[in-house]
């Protein structure tokens, strides 16, 4: 009886210790919305680029989907394509955005692209798989895009042309804006009106350690630093658009993830990049990323990531 009992006090105490170990374990991080930048190649010069053109490589495509089916099957709902600029590669970006689309049913893909190459006939066999085009735009003063390094002239025009063919085809018009030395003092809102984006990011220019901190890297984004003071004026100067979303250097050094074009993470600066996914698989790379998951939380990094789609009439219809 007393062995029995012995037992029994035993094995209560063991279950309760899994159980506290359990609730003591922090749960893993899921990389809820991913930045895929599977090309360093750009068809052009913004001088505070930091994902710049080191290599030209770009993994094959069977390869590129296994990566992303392993970030899906690790609770990813996002992705979002970028660069470099992603549409020198279309039939490759293409065939992503539907394999994510319509093979893993992804809640929200989403392209960054600087517009320029951007073709009706892309939008006409993909828009369906594409719920977010977010293109950059950094000034709506040609001369000032050109300071940058934003084309040769031409970048408004493609700009504005592509967010008519967005809402002709029923993708999400998103804007980026990478607020800098030569653009902080500039009344962007009467452009930003005309464009009407679902959302208007700001961010503050960022110098990432080894891509574009000094003389000996590809670019150097010195020249483009502001204060957190000048950044903060220009933040103010729009506070009234409804699509803004400020992003200081503090909030995006921490709560992205970006995949590089070998499928391994950033840690954007803190330290050297992480395993590829494809080597170790998501969970070991999850617990080498720099990656505050509280903060994607409070910048909200969720958001109306889904398009809507369009109504069709029918005969019932009235």
């Amino acid at each position: 009886m007393l062995v029995v009992g012995a037992s029994l006090v035993v094995a209560t105490s063991f279950a309760c210790y899994c159980s506290w170990s359990y609730l003591r374990t922090p749960a893993r991080k899921k990389p809820i919305s991913v930045n895929y930048h599977f090309t360093r190649r750009c068809n052009y010069e913004c001088g505070f680029c930091f994902h710049t053109a080191k290599t030209s490589y770009i993994l094959p495509k069977e390869d590129a989907k296994r990566g992303i089916k392993l970030l899906a099957e690790a609770g990813m709902r996002k992705i979002n394509f970028a660069g470099g600029e992603p549409f020198l590669y279309p039939s490759f970006l293409g065939e992503l955005v539907r394999y994510c689309k319509e093979d893993l049913h992804l809640e929200s893909i989403s392209i960054v692209t600087n517009g320029s190459l951007v073709k009706e006939r892309w939008l006409e066999a993909y828009a369906k798989y594409l719920d977010i085009v977010a293109v950059s735009c950094d000034s709506f003063d040609e001369s000032t895009n050109m300071l940058i390094g934003r084309g040769k002239g031409t970048h408004l025009e493609k700009f504005v042309n592509l967010s008519q063919l967005c809402r002709k085809h029923n993708v999400k018009f998103k804007v980026n804006t990478v607020v800098c030395r030569y653009n902080f003092n500039e009344d962007m809102n009467a452009g930003i009106e005309r464009v009407a984006p679902f959302r208007w990011k700001c961010f503050q220019v960022l110098v990432v350690p080894g891509e574009n901190d000094s003389s000996t890297t590809l670019r150097n984004a010195q020249r483009f630093v502001i204060s957190n003071d000048e950044y903060q004026s220009f933040c103010d100067r729009h506070n009234h658009q409804k699509s803004l979303v400020p992003e200081s250097n503090a909030v995006m050094k921490s709560s992205y993830l970006i995949l590089d074009e070998y499928m391994c993470f950033l840690n954007k600066g803190v330290k050297g990049p992480t395993k590829s996914i494809l080597e170790v698989g998501v969970p070991a790379v999850m617990d080498d990323v720099y990656w505050d998951d509280e903060s994607f939380t409070k910048r909200g990094g969720e958001y109306d990531w889904q398009k809507e789609e369009k109504k069709t009439g029918s005969a019932l219809d009235f």
